[in-house]
């Protein structure tokens, strides 16, 4: 779904970048033009990211949890 009409910026894009390391929208604005324009997917494109964010981060601990009790 697009996100960003301006810069025909998708979710699968910004779920991208946040695999990618991307953490702020500051990230999200340089590598994709996010919201530079006139703004209006701001908040939608903050939301992904930081869903994303937080899926990425429970899978580490997961990971990290399980490689601990493996050890």
């Amino acid at each position: 779904m697009y996100v960003c009409l301006c810069k025909a910026v998708t979710d699968k894009q910004i779920r991208q970048a946040a695999c990618e390391g991307a953490c702020s929208m500051r990230c999200l604005n340089s590598k994709l033009g996010v919201a530079t324009q006139c703004g209006k997917c701001a908040r939608d494109a903050k939301q992904i990211l930081r869903s994303s964010r937080a899926e990425i981060d429970s899978l580490a601990s997961l990971s990290t949890s399980l490689s601990y009790q493996a050890a």
